[in-house]
């Protein structure tokens, strides 16, 4: 019910707040969605920050002129913003749904509270997600895992990456997962994959020639070509520091032992035969296309996973 009164001062301090309202609901509704899309760091904290600031400012503007159920609403929703703010966790299902839920709970108080019909937009569109039960898709996972291992030479990477994230939500109470959210985390992990092949694709055949370099460098040029080499140890730190964020395995044990061996080789506490640094540039001129082929492994993965969620 809109509130009664006959002050016509407070009429208009009602109306310009559901003015303000409505624009910080926008905000927050687009931050929100951008939050859920797995945005870069820096990225995630400035939308986490903005979605609290929105919600603080509507909470403390309601309570201003005693609209006490939008300020309750409001800032009920701080916690659950304020669980999600570390950047190194993902924004889950469970999170987002409870955010949304929040955000129609603050819609309707505004309703109430102005007379104002307030458009849900993004909420409304994910108060009720097409959803999978936790525990049947882990079962689902680990037969998957089972089928696939015995037709892949490559390890069941994204399935048992998936598989783990739900056994860690099912350990929190999560008892159904965001189908389309699930989607979305396949997605993206598809790019990332595509842009670490890409990655080795560009600095591998570098890396490769250095070494063929390294292995003809007499003692005498070693300290005039230093830092070439410190270069090129430099690529291969970043080539490992991908391989392990995209957790490819077998890349991430070769670039640690490349690692181990630039550094012997740079600080000169060892020197190589001829064969050995030909065996070391073969196997990293092989990298590409042996990152293909996981990377191939995993969209077929993929594509198992896809046609296990329900359509939306």
């Amino acid at each position: 019910m809109a509130v009664d009164t006959d002050d016509e001062f407070q009429k208009e301090l009602i109306a310009l707040f559901a003015q303000e309202a409505q624009e910080w609901l926008q905000q927050i509704h687009v931050a929100l969605d951008e939050l859920q899309q797995g945005p870069p760091a820096d990225r995630h904290l400035k939308l986490a920050h903005a979605i609290k600031a929105g919600l603080t400012n509507l909470g403390g503007s309601a309570a201003t002129i005693n609209l006490h159920e939008v300020e309750q609403a409001s800032f009920a929703g701080l916690p659950l913003i304020e669980a999600v703010q570390n950047p190194s966790v993902p924004l889950s299902a469970s999170a987002f749904l409870a955010l949304c839920k929040q955000l129609g709970q603050i819609h309707d108080a505004l309703t109430r509270a102005t007379g104002v019909a307030f458009d849900a937009e993004s909420a409304t569109d994910n108060v009720g997600p097409v959803t999978v039960p936790a525990q049947e898709f882990q079962i689902a996972l680990t037969d998957l895992i089972g089928r696939l291992a015995g037709s892949m030479a490559m390890p069941c990477h994204v399935t048992k990456t998936i598989l783990a994230q739900i056994d860690g939500m099912t350990k929190h109470g999560v008892t159904h997962c965001d189908a389309a959210s699930l989607r979305e985390v396949l997605e993206r992990g598809a790019e990332v994959e595509q842009a670490f092949a890409q990655l080795v694709q560009r600095i591998g055949p570098l890396v490769s020639d250095g070494i063929e370099t390294m292995a003809r460098t007499s003692g005498d040029e070693w300290d005039e070509a230093f830092p070439e080499w410190r270069a090129m140890t430099n690529q291969v730190a970043e080539l490992w520091s991908v391989s392990q964020q995209v957790n490819a395995g077998e890349a991430m044990t070769f670039f640690t032992g490349l690692q181990s061996f630039l550094l012997l080789v740079t600080e000169r506490r060892v020197r190589p035969p001829a064969a050995q640094f030909k065996r070391v540039e073969d196997r990293l001129r092989k990298m590409p296309g042996i990152i293909h082929e996981w990377v191939e492994a995993g969209r077929r993965e993929r594509e198992a996973i896809e046609a296990l969620l329900p359509v939306a």
